[in-house]
């Protein structure tokens, strides 16, 4: 093994590492509860090619040598985004306001099993949300007991629970959350 390192792109670098960190996606999503197959993958790529030409996006990549053993990327939320339309529960409009710089939106960040409970996943969030000057950092992820180790890190990490959305018919309900980021001149 070698010693983990951790690799920031920005904008249309990010674009360019897809084919980098797909087999680590492909790996780490073909896994219950997601069970991804082939044409999930593709919509993934498509997805990802479109969301890496947004405002703030930033990919990190953890690796092991030269092996991409994690991976995290997301942007900022558009003032015209429908982020916030999808919840069960609708919150106040002056928490879903959007000016394309309030939130920073967490996409995907993933790990592969072997690599599990070793630090890696807080890293790769560190990386991620250090520099972007938004006020909060907001991501949605399955109930638990579906997603209980993702649940624990990202309560440890400081994000509560705003919510529960269905952002497609097809798709499963997620849990809605957000961490406060601190201020400038704050702790």
């Amino acid at each position: 093994m070698h010693e983990v390192t951790f690799e920031r792109y920005e904008g249309q670098e990010a674009c360019a590492q897809l084919d980098v960190f797909l087999p680590a996606y492909e790996e780490v999503y073909v896994e219950p509860p997601y069970c991804e197959g082939p044409c999930d993958v593709a919509e993934f790529v498509n997805r990802y090619r479109l969301q890496a030409k947004r405002p703030g996006m930033r990919l990190v990549l953890a690796r092991d040598g030269d092996g991409v053993i994690g991976f995290t990327f997301g942007y900022f939320l558009p003032a015209d985004t429908r982020w916030w339309s999808n919840l069960q529960e609708p919150l106040p409009a002056d928490f879903t306001r959007e000016d394309g710089t309030r939130t920073y939106v967490i996409i995907e960040l993933a790990v592969r099993k072997e690599w599990r409970r070793r630090g890696v996943a807080a890293s790769l969030h560190a990386a991620l949300v250090e520099g972007p000057d938004a006020e909060r950092v907001t991501l949605t992820m399955r109930p638990e007991p579906t997603a209980a180790p993702a649940q624990a890190a990202y309560a440890a990490w400081g994000y509560r629970k705003v919510g529960v959305s269905r952002p497609w018919a097809e798709e499963p309900v997620y849990d809605v959350m957000v961490l406060q980021l601190p201020t400038a001149g704050q702790p």
